[in-house]
C-alpha cells in the first residue's frame, strides 16, 4: 500500500452479544450453553454463548439441529430491550474515542481514530481503553482489530475471539492476510468460494498472486477486481456515519400455524405497537406500512399501503396492517396456514420534519403523544407494565415471582 500515511482503523465487536447479555443478567446461565432463539419447533438460532459453540451450534441453524448438537443447551427468549440498551451504551463509549462510529450492526463498528492518536494514544492503546470500559461499565467482553483498513481490521477483530486484540501494522498487512483461507475475502460466498478452488485457489495469497485479468474473465468484472484488490490489501473505503435505516419492522414465526384471521388481527396489534416504539426511539414517522404473510408451505407474500400522513402511532399502522390482511387469504387447508406475519414501515422520515396540518391534527398528535408515555412507563417499569387488554392473559393477570418484564416473544427484528 503506498500513498497518503496509513490511517488507525479499529472493529470493535461484543462477543456472543445476546448471550452474553442474558449471562450478564442472569448469573444462573454463566459458564453454560446458552442459546437464544425461538421454539425448538419453529425456531432459530439468533445468537449463542461460546459454550454452546463447542458443540457446533450457531447463528441462523434451526434450532432443533442446536438442540440435537448441544441436548444441555439452555434456550432463552429475546430479550430486545435489554440488548438496545446495551447496545445505546456501547455506542456511548465508541463515542468518547471518535467522532464517526460505523455501526454494522448491534454490537459492532468501525472507527477510525487517526485523528485521536494524539490525544488518547495509539491505535492499540485505544483498543485496550475501549474494552475495559466496555468491561468495567457493561460487565461486557469485547474483540478489538486494529489495522490500517477496514477489511483487514475486520479480520483481526474476529481471529483471536473471545476477547481478542489483535494488531496488524501497515507492513505487516500481507503477511497476515496471505495464509488466511478465500472465506475470509469480503464477498466470497460458498458460490464463488468453489469458483475459486476450482482455479486452484485457496488462500488470499493464491488469489494476490493470480493475474487479475484471469481472475475478472474468470468471475467478472466487478468481482474479479474486488478480490483482487483486498488479496493486495487495497481497501479505500472510509469510515462513514451510521445511516438511517429504510424500514423498521417486526415478525414472528408461530410454533403452531395460524388459520383465524382474528387471531392474526391481535398479533399485528401487538406488533405494531413495537414498530411504534422504535419508530419514535429513532425519532422517526413511517410513511407506509407493509405486511408479510408466509404460508406453511413456505410461500410469502407482501402487501404495502401508503398512509395518509406519516405517523409513529401504533394505532394506525396497526390498522393498516389489519386493512392489508383483509385482502390475504387465510383459511384452515393446506397452502393457507400462516406459519408467520409481520409488519413493517418504510418512508420514513425525521419526527420533526415538517409537515401540512390537517383538520384532525389533534387526534393525530394525541396518538403519538400517548405512545410516548407509553414508552417512558415501560421504561421505568419495563415492557409488560402497560399493556392492550387484548394481550392480557388470565395468567399475566396473576404475576408470579419469576415475571421480569420481558414480552417473551420470538421476534425478527429488520432494520
Amino acid at each position: 500500500m503506498t500513498g497518503a500515511p496509513p490511517r488507525t482503523i479499529l472493529h470493535v465487536d461484543l462477543d456472543a452479544f445476546f448471550a452474553a447479555v442474558e449471562q450478564r443478567d442472569d448469573p444462573s446461565l454463566r459458564g453454560k450453553p446458552v442459546i437464544v432463539g425461538g421454539s425448538a419447533r419453529r425456531g432459530v438460532v439468533a445468537a449463542c454463548s461460546y459454550e454452546a459453540r463447542r458443540f457446533g451450534v450457531h447463528s441462523a441453524m434451526p434450532m432443533a439441529v442446536a438442540l440435537r448438537l448441544c441436548p444441555r443447551a439452555v434456550v432463552v427468549r429475546h430479550h430486545m430491550d435489554r440488548y438496545a440498551a446495551a447496545s445505546r451504551a456501547f455506542f456511548g463509549i465508541l463515542h468518547d474515542f471518535a467522532p464517526v462510529a460505523e455501526a454494522l450492526s448491534f454490537d459492532e463498528a468501525f472507527l477510525d481514530v487517526t485523528g485521536s492518536e494524539r490525544l488518547l494514544g495509539d491505535g492499540p492503546a485505544i483498543a485496550r481503553a475501549i474494552k475495559a470500559r466496555v468491561r468495567a461499565e457493561l460487565a461486557l467482553v469485547a474483540s478489538v482489530g486494529v489495522a490500517p483498513t477496514k477489511f483487514v481490521a475486520k479480520i483481526a477483530s474476529d481471529i483471536d475471539k473471545p476477547d481478542g486484540l489483535r494488531v496488524v501494522a501497515a507492513d505487516a498487512v500481507l503477511a497476515f492476510l496471505h495464509p488466511l483461507p478465500v472465506a475470509r475475502l469480503w464477498g466470497v460466498g460458498e458460490v464463488t468460494q468453489d469458483k475459486l478452488r476450482a482455479l486452484g485457489l485457496r488462500t488470499i495469497g493464491d488469489v494476490a498472486r493470480y493475474p487479475e485479468a484471469a481472475l475478472r474473465a474468470r468471475l467478472g468484472e466487478a468481482t474479479g477486481a474486488h478480490l483482487a484488490a483486498l488479496a493486495r490489501g487495497d481497501d479505500p473505503r472510509a469510515v462513514e456515519e451510521e445511516q438511517a435505516p429504510v424500514s423498521v419492522g417486526h415478525q414472528e414465526t408461530f410454533e403452531h400455524d395460524v388459520d383465524d384471521p382474528h387471531d392474526l388481527e391481535g398479533l399485528l396489534l401487538h406488533q405494531a405497537d413495537r414498530v411504534a416504539a422504535r419508530l419514535r426511539a429513532a425519532e422517526l414517522r413511517a410513511g407506509a406500512v407493509v405486511l408479510i404473510v408466509k404460508y406453511d408451505d413456505f410461500r410469502q407474500l407482501t402487501r404495502r399501503t401508503t398512509l395518509p400522513d406519516p405517523t409513529s402511532d401504533g394505532q394506525v399502522i396497526a390498522r393498516a396492517a389489519i386493512d392489508l390482511l383483509g385482502h390475504v387469504e387465510v383459511a384452515d387447508r393446506p397452502g393457507r396456514r400462516v406459519r408467520l406475519v409481520g409488519v413493517s414501515t418504510t418512508a420514513l422520515e425525521p419526527r420533526d420534519a415538517p409537515r401540512q396540518l390537517t383538520l384532525d391534527e389533534g387526534r393525530r398528535a394525541r396518538g403519538e403523544r400517548l405512545g410516548d408515555v407509553l414508552d417512558t412507563i415501560r421504561g421505568k417499569f419495563g415492557t409488560a407494565a402497560v399493556r392492550r387488554a387484548v394481550h392480557v392473559s388470565d395468567t399475566d393477570r396473576r404475576p408470579g415471582p419469576h415475571d421480569d418484564g420481558g414480552d417473551g416473544d420470538d421476534d425478527d427484528d429488520d432494520d
